[in-house]
């Protein structure tokens, strides 16, 4: 629960797939008449609605693209090019404004975001937004202030105004790789604030993170069956988690959660894995969460497997809720219980931060492609192996404690404060810095 009830402010997200929308989720509390979907009938003229679908139309193509035989993979790259992100190295100066800084502010002329600048201006509040074009359509309209969420380890030039330095866009990013890119593309150093990615409250706690110490701690129990992780750092981990919650006492099977698009292959992994798995689930070793979302077809896709496979078991468990607050509401909820998460490295990569392993799906697309790396990078993410032995490749990492091994990694060095430091800055204008990897 947020300490602080007055803080108000617009918060604004797109229906661009579940990343920005799960970005702003946890923002809830403070969001004046609830989360604003940027595009949405409720204040948009009819030309600038056709503009926003347009755009949401290219989007879903870009990323449903892949899935369409012969085609498909040629046509992704291609459609993926738009959204291409140069090589991090050599630093240089990226600050020239790219094709898609040119095609998005030729929308803003056009006038999308039209309406939504009007709704923002019946209350003057600071605007958050997890979507690039309401923040530079409401820079480009002078409304101020505004903050904009990253919700990539690496972010293309279109996130940025087509004049950083003349831009009032102040940036939310989620780890060092975004910041020292934004500062390529020429946006000064005061308006760029690490805060890491907001993460649901209810798996934190409070401003102590005392849910998460005690989650996280349960987790490392269960993902050390061979005693290997814990006689080389229980001592830290008592330091960071507290003694007291270093004892057994969630009496549970260990548990997966597969988390990943609803595409032909992906879903299909879903059955690979129930497959593998299915004699420990039978036994009551393990229990499999297959994340539908919101997705009606991939929620049948699912129970499908759940009756041929394991008919009426526990130990496979459906995600599914008809709206995305439910869902989000959901997916935290299970979220403290998962001690390992499968997904594509999407804005899901930073709940690595809550100390839980990633195993990581083939990339697809740029960002996917960066977040994959920083995974690596910072040892949190564990590139999959075949679905179809998952029971055999799995089950070695964790008698060999490299998954415990993930999950303590992710849980040092990947922010969790995000959601309190987005509100800090809200409240004071300013971000305190801290060196515990508790307040970071």
């Amino acid at each position: 629960m947020l300490e602080d009830p007055d803080i108000h402010a617009w918060v604004v997200s797109a229906d661009m797939g579940l990343g920005h929308q799960r970005a702003t989720a946890p923002l809830q509390a403070i969001a004046e008449e609830g989360i604003l979907t940027a595009g949405s009938a409720e204040f948009s003229a009819p030309a600038e609605k056709k503009l926003w679908d347009r755009t949401r139309r290219a989007y879903e193509t870009i990323s449903r693209a892949r899935s369409i035989p012969i085609i498909g993979k040629p046509l992704f790259d291609l459609l993926d090019e738009l959204q291409k992100i140069a090589p991090f190295y050599p630093l240089r100066d990226l600050s020239r404004p790219t094709y898609q800084v040119k095609l998005i502010n030729a929308l803003v002329r056009k006038g999308i975001g039209a309406g939504l600048i009007e709704k923002l201006r019946t209350r003057p509040l600071p605007m958050v937004t997890s979507f690039m074009i309401p923040a530079v359509a409401a820079d480009a309209a002078g409304y101020a202030p505004i903050y904009c969420i990253i919700c990539d380890a690496e972010i293309s030039r279109a996130w940025v105004a087509k004049d950083p330095a003349a831009s009032r866009i102040r940036y939310l990013v989620p780890c060092g790789r975004a910041l020292r890119r934004l500062k390529s593309y020429g946006v000064p150093d005061d308006r760029i604030f690490m805060t890491g990615f907001p993460l649901p409250l209810e798996v934190l706690g409070n401003r102590d993170l005392d849910v998460l110490r005690a989650d996280m701690a349960q987790r490392l129990l269960h993902l050390d069956p061979n005693n290997r992780f814990w006689p080389l750092h229980g001592l830290n981990v008592a330091h960071f988690l507290g003694k007291e919650n270093c004892c057994p006492k969630q009496k549970r099977p260990l548990t997966l959660t597969y988390a990943v698009g609803g595409a032909g292959a992906q879903r299909e992994a879903g059955r690979q894995i129930a497959e593998s798995l299915r004699p420990r689930i039978e036994r009551g070793e393990i229990t499999l969460n297959l994340v539908a979302g919101v997705r009606d077809e991939i929620r049948d896709y699912f129970e499908q497997v759940k009756a041929d496979l394991l008919p009426g078991s526990d130990g496979l468990r459906i995600l599914y809720a008809p709206n995305k607050p439910d869902y989000f509401r959901l997916f935290a909820q299970t979220i403290r219980t998962t001690d390992i998460l499968w997904t594509k490295p999407s804005e899901l990569s930073f709940y690595c931060g809550l100390g839980i392993p990633i195993i990581m799906s083939p990339p697809i697309g740029a960002q996917e492609r960066f977040n994959y790396k920083w995974l690596m990078e910072i040892q949190a993410g564990i590139p999959q192996n075949d679905p179809r032995h998952t029971a055999e490749w799995l089950l070695d990492l964790l008698t060999e404690g490299r998954l415990a091994e993930a999950a303590w990694d992710g849980f040092l060095k990947a922010r969790k404060y995000g959601t309190y430091k987005i509100i800090d800055l809200l409240k004071t204008g300013t971000m305190q810095h801290e060196p515990s990897p508790l307040k970071r």
